[in-house]
Formats: structure tokens, C-alpha cells, sequence
């Protein structure tokens, strides 16, 4: 942990009751930052406070569709960390408003403002060259915080595993019901998931100032694992034996498209065109050093922290015993 020397910094947070958002959120207030979440619903952001000491961490009202808010935001902040992203496009929450305008308006507003330092999530897989909308987008994000923000730090995490995580938890809870769970393409994808904890120091490293200005850091965890490998984990930890299944591509993007128009998707057809790709980080990042191990941090396994969470979808939970 670190403590910073700039006790009466404020860091404005946009996006800082997520699942990413609340580590980040805990991390800059062990810091000693005061700390302003804007959110879309402040009244839902109250279980943030007692991450810090009394009046350090203030949730506000923000939408990243409506530039105002996010002016009054940023308003007297020393830096800004913009964490909003969407997994799912619902109603006017669309990909191309959040993560490629919404990124613009954040970043134009930070400089306007005087801030000192911009961090910006984006995500490994971006690329404007995409069929994915959602590679698209946090492409033409990353493009436009920099054309507003030449000095911002954007950081791209792989796959995220941690307390509510979308991946793990996910197809645990599948597990619950189905006697099998599907590989979609053959579960060959590489993925280097990264534990949120980790994601969130090197956040808070970027409002500290230890990276590189106008850099894109990459952050993945110590190992490298195949979509099939990441179940077959989740199901050894939750003692469940499911058959894995192949589903070729052709008929994942169908499903895709058919689940997709469904309230809270299960899957969607963007989500299987991105599951073509690998998602690890590139050599060159790893040769720059701009890598959680060129911060300075120690990533942590899998092994070392899905067990304190996944346990629960055990048959009987925590009083499950251990297998062996």
C-alpha cells in the first residue's frame, strides 16, 4: 500500500460503484485522496463511504450522455479516472454514446478543467479494425481521450476475476443448472485474466503519476489459459463435474444474434465475434514495460483467488469439503 504525500488531492471518479470502480475507489483512498464517484445513481453509491474516512469520498450525479454532468464533475478535481464501460447496450446506453463520445466528453471536460492527470479504462481487444461494436468503440475511445488528453494513461485489462465478476461467476452459476456448459469455438481463445485488487492498484499508480504520459499500459495476470482451461478451473474449485461441450462458431454467432435481442443477454452476437480473438498481452507492451510487472506490481493467480469466492457454488457452499 502506498501513501501519498498529496493528502487534500481530489480525484474525480466516473463510473466508481462498479465492479472495478469500488476497488479503484479504496485503493485511492488508502492514498489518502479525496475521492468524488460520479455515478448515474449517487442515492445507490452510499455503500462507498465507509471505504474511507469520514466526508474522503463523495458520490455525485454523471452521465456520460449529458456533457453538462460531467463538467460539474470534474469541477476543482486535481486528477479524473474514468472507469464507465458496458458489457450489454440497453435502451440509450449504447456503446458507441458511452465508450466512444462519453470517453471524448470526459477527456475534453479533464482538460478544460486544468487537470493534472487523466486515466482512462479501456480494454485489451481494442481496435477500431474490429467486427466487434464493442472492440470499435473502446478503440475510438482511447483515440479521442488522446486527441482531448495527450498526456492521459489508458490502461487495458484483460478478462477481470474477482468478488462479482461477470466471467466466473457467470458460468459457475451455470454450472448450478446445466449439466453442460458450452465452448464457444472450441473454448480455444486465450484469455490472461487479471484479478480486480491488481487492476486497481495500477489505477491508482497511473493518479500517482508512476506512468508513462500518453502511454497504453496492459494489464494481465501471471498466467495464460484457454477459454476451456478457465472452466475446467472454475469446475475443479467448485467440485462440480459438467460435460464441456464445442460449439462451433457458425452456430455460436447464430445464438448470439438470437439471445441477444433478450433483456440481460446471456450472450450476444458482438461477444462471440470478440471471443475470436486471443485476449493477452502484446509483446510489445511486455518488451515497453508497460505491464503490471513494469509497475511494480505482482500479479495474482487464479488459483490464489477464485477459491475465495467460488466456493459458494459448491453443493453445500463453504461446508463443502475439499476434494481429494
Amino acid at each position: 500500500m502506498h501513501k501519498h504525500s498529496g493528502m487534500e488531492k481530489r480525484v474525480t471518479v466516473f463510473g466508481g460503484s462498479g465492479f472495478v470502480g469500488r476497488h479503484v475507489v479504496q485503493a485511492l483512498a488508502r492514498r489518502g485522496y479525496r475521492v468524488r464517484v460520479a455515478v448515474r445513481r449517487p442515492d445507490l453509491a452510499g455503500f462507498l463511504r465507509p471505504l474511507g474516512a469520514v466526508g474522503q469520498i463523495q458520490p455525485v450525479q454523471a452521465n456520460l450522455r449529458y456533457p453538462d454532468s460531467i463538467v460539474a464533475a470534474v469541477a476543482d478535481a486535481d486528477y479524473v479516472v474514468n472507469l464507465v464501460g458496458l458489457l450489454l447496450e440497453s435502451g440509450a446506453q449504447k456503446f458507441d454514446a458511452v465508450q466512444a463520445r462519453g470517453a471524448a466528453e470526459v477527456a475534453r471536460a479533464a482538460k478544460q478543467a486544468g487537470v493534472e492527470r487523466l486515466v482512462h479504462m479501456s480494454a485489451i481487444g481494442a481496435d477500431a479494425g474490429s467486427p466487434a461494436a464493442y472492440a470499435r468503440s473502446k478503440a475510438e475511445g482511447e483515440a479521442a481521450v488522446l486527441r482531448e488528453f495527450p498526456e492521459a494513461v489508458i490502461v487495458r485489462p484483460s478478462i477481470i476475476f474477482g468478488p462479482d465478476d461477470d466471467f466466473f461467476n457467470r458460468f459457475a452459476a451455470m454450472a448450478r443448472l446445466s449439466p453442460v456448459l458450452p465452448l464457444i469455438g472450441g473454448g480455444v481463445t486465450k484469455f490472461q485474466p487479471v484479478f480486480v485488487g491488481d487492476v486497481a492498484e495500477a489505477i491508482a499508480l497511473g493518479v500517482d503519476g508512476a506512468m508513462t504520459p500518453g502511454k497504453i499500459y496492459e494489464l494481465g495476470g501471471p498466467d495464460v489459459a484457454s477459454f476451456r482451461e478457465c472452466l475446467e478451473l472454475m469446475l475443479k474449485i467448485t467440485q462440480r463435474k459438467r460435460a464441456l461441450v464445442s460449439l462451433p462458431w457458425w452456430l455460436a454467432e447464430l445464438q448470439g444474434k438470437m439471445l441477444g435481442i433478450l433483456p440481460n443477454a446471456p450472450l450476444t452476437h458482438d461477444q462471440v465475434l470478440m471471443l475470436k480473438r486471443d485476449n493477452v498481452v502484446g509483446t510489445a507492451a511486455k518488451a515497453d514495460k508497460r505491464t503490471l510487472t513494469g509497475l511494480g506490481i505482482s500479479p495474482r493467480s487464479m488459483e490464489a483467488i477464485l477459491p475465495t469466492y467460488l466456493i459458494q457454488y459448491r453443493e453445500r457452499g463453504q461446508f463443502e469439503p475439499e476434494a481429494g
